[in-house]
């Protein structure tokens, strides 16, 4: 059985995983609102794909993407972060925008329109049986990582209670959250049968799905150690009232601004698999879209919870894909209407979410920082 489009699919949703997790370090963690993120995942991508075509190994052609995707960060950071909010994200739109020309017009660079093709991938090779059993392994641990992030994040949520005039905290009703989570472990072992197969019948998409899901893993383990260390927690305290933690003696600047690299570093390394997915590049591929895809994510999972971002690139990834089937199955839609109906749709959810539970499935409401 060809399995190409679920993997395809797996790939995607961990990409996507890594570049929300990118904006959710920005936005989430530190409260900077960035609608140009798009504009470090294109510089991760021909960083990546231009150094490796010229001879550079893969591995050191992705860091130098990262470094300047860190570096476009601080230079956007050191001029705007000083200024209100509202600054920062004009600037991070005419940013993205500005990269994409770069990208489209300076052939002598970027090859312009006629895209980068044929750049080298990695997983590109044929493995022994013991390696593929090797593989098969690993994507097992991945997927029993998986689980046991979304159980442990969907109990946590239950036990966390509302404490209202002195009264003990209550749990909140399982319901909604064991529906949840039922949806998403019927996804994640919907496309682990899938990823065994192609992974034992190996191929380099396959090879390249469980790339993504190893570097999606490690960069989730990555920012939850941060964010629960003492770094991660003076980056909260900086997002709910940034006064306190200058009074205290923290460079408040000095932290939004790794906070903002970082993210962009994220975004680059998410860039380079999405680079190596399509096999070509194109300015086209990099449009405002992609950010706004990003956001829907976070909104979904929960800002400032890097297990409700993974948990919304699953969510995004397969009501995507369904619809892009079911939608145009209706007989009385053709495919331009249907492809404005599930845009619509997504919206209403989104609409819908917001007053039922305006911090995401697993965000927390007195963490939003939406609105302040």
């Amino acid at each position: 059985m060809n399995f190409g489009y679920l993997i395809f699919l797996i790939t995607s949703a961990a990409t996507y995983g890594i570049f929300a997790l990118g904006l959710n370090l920005q936005w989430g963690f530190a409260g900077l609102i960035n609608f140009g993120h798009v504009a470090f995942m294109t510089l991760g991508a021909y960083a990546t794909t231009l150094l490796s075509l010229r001879g550079l190994p893969i591995p050191l052609a992705v860091l130098v993407g990262m470094g300047l995707a860190m570096a476009l960060g601080l230079l956007i950071g050191t001029s705007t972060l000083r200024l209100r909010e509202d600054y920062l994200a004009i600037v991070t739109i005419g940013v993205s925008e500005l990269i994409r020309l770069i990208a489209n017009n300076e052939e002598w660079l970027t090859q312009g329109t006629f895209g980068v093709q044929s750049f080298p991938w990695p997983m590109d090779f044929n493995p022994t049986l013991l390696s593929r059993i090797v593989f098969v392994i690993w994507l097992t641990v991945l997927t029993i990582y998986a689980e046991s992030i979304l159980i442990k994040s969907l109990l946590k949520q239950w036990k966390e209670g509302k404490k209202i005039q002195g009264k003990s905290y209550q749990p909140r009703k399982p319901l909604a959250l064991l529906i949840w989570g039922i949806i998403t472990t019927a996804l994640i072992l919907t496309a682990y049968v899938p990823g065994v197969v192609s992974l034992y019948n190996y191929s380099g998409k396959a090879g390249l799905m469980l790339l993504a899901l190893t570097l999606l893993a490690l960069t989730y383990a990555g920012l939850e150690f941060w964010v629960h260390s003492p770094w991660g927690r003076i980056l909260k305290a900086i997002r709910e009232d940034e006064e306190i933690p200058r009074a205290l003696g923290k460079n408040v600047f000095w932290y939004k601004l790794q906070a903002f690299m970082g993210g962009g570093a994220i975004a680059g390394l998410a860039g380079a698999l999405f680079a190596w997915q399509l096999t070509s590049i194109y300015p086209s591929n990099f449009d405002t879209l992609l950010t706004f895809n990003a956001w829907i994510i976070v909104v979904l999972g929960g800002a400032g919870s890097n297990a409700g971002t993974v948990l919304g690139t699953i969510i995004f990834w397969a009501y995507d894909s369904l619809t892009r089937f079911l939608l145009p199955q209706i007989a009385f839609l053709d495919q331009s209407q249907a492809g404005a109906l599930r845009v619509m749709v997504i919206g209403l959810i989104l609409m819908v979410l917001m007053v039922w539970r305006p911090q995401g499935i697993l965000g927390k409401k007195e963490e939003l920082t939406l609105g302040r």
